[in-house]
């Protein structure tokens, strides 16, 4: 399910926000992921290094529905946005990737700029 392998080890990728959520996990079910593999998901991306505390990635991207990519990402406000996510025009730069995203973007929906970083 998960499709970062194919992404650079810093992207930056358009993502448009169909839902928030309070947790990844109600996130990427909401996008149709299995409970338990969310919760599979999101256990496989939390982080204790560098004397921080624990916590999830801001950035959960995976495969659904055959193939159609979506993404987790966290929000300033620190909600997760439930996003359809198009890895295949990551960027390398953030500025190139809120071009694109503005180009996605239409009739009031909303957008986020993922950043990638392979860990």
């Amino acid at each position: 399910m998960p499709i970062a392998s194919d992404l650079p080890a810093v992207a930056y990728f358009p993502a448009i926000v169909r839902d928030e959520c309070d947790s990844p996990i109600d996130a990427l079910v909401l996008l149709g992921v299995p409970r338990d593999e969310a919760t599979d998901l999101v256990a496989a991306t939390w982080n204790e290094g560098n004397g921080e505390a624990a916590r999830a990635q801001d950035c959960i991207l995976c495969d659904i529905d055959g193939g159609r990519p979506v993404a987790v990402l966290r929000t300033p406000e620190g909600r997760w946005a439930a996003c359809n996510a198009f890895p295949e025009k990551a960027c390398g730069a953030r500025r190139e990737a809120e071009r694109v995203l503005a180009k996605l973007l239409k009739r009031g929906r909303r957008g986020l700029v993922a950043e990638w970083k392979r860990g």
